[in-house]
């Protein structure tokens, strides 16, 4: 998807849930380091799931993206930095008007090292008074990643004009703009 040159032969995997895969989607793969993201469904008991499926919320699934990245340009905690301040991690099943328990937040850790940084980057937010309430982020093992549709990659660059673009994504491309202007890829800045 990103065409950077990689500095170490090395990439690293995060799988992350935080509301509608279009708005991760978009986020992530805008930042330096980032060589590819996948929007798709993960965290649940069905096997390959349709959208449709996942919407109806009972197959467990979680809207995911999965984000393969390079750790010598960017740190995982860096990539939970991000995820941490581009959505409400105090909303249960619901981010905005998107509602049910396909938008609840999550991470699902590949290892023992990425569960210790979640748990510490979860705490360290909650210990900094930023939220009133609870955060309600799951810290959870990954299990398996099902790739989305075809039709939900890059959606926000082929829907731009979209009222769902317009009106949610591109808020939050903004703000990412504003608090990670120097950690974006040339293309994006």
């Amino acid at each position: 998807m990103n065409n950077n040159s990689s500095s170490s032969n090395t990439l690293q995997t995060a799988t992350l849930a935080n509301g509608c895969f279009w708005c991760s989607e978009a986020i992530f793969k805008r930042l330096e380091g980032v060589k590819s993201v996948l929007p798709g469904y993960s965290g649940g008991i069905v096997e390959n799931p349709s959208y449709e499926q996942v919407c109806m919320g009972n197959t467990g699934h979680a809207e995911s993206i999965q984000i393969e990245f390079d750790p010598e340009i960017i740190s995982y905690e860096k990539i939970l930095d991000v995820f941490w301040h581009t959505h409400d991690p105090t909303t249960l099943n619901r981010q905005g008007n998107d509602i049910g328990t396909q938008y609840r937040s999550a991470i699902f850790y590949h290892d023992e090292k990425q569960k210790e940084i979640a748990e510490k980057s979860k705490s360290d937010l909650e210990n900094s008074g930023i939220y009133n309430d609870k955060i309600v982020t799951e810290i959870a093992p990954f299990k398996k990643f099902y790739v989305a549709e075809q039709y939900h990659k890059n959606y926000y660059e082929s829907h731009r004009n979209a009222p769902y673009c317009s009106f949610v994504i591109d808020p939050k491309v903004h703000k990412l703009i504003q608090k990670y202007g120097s950690d974006l890829q040339d293309k994006y800045k």
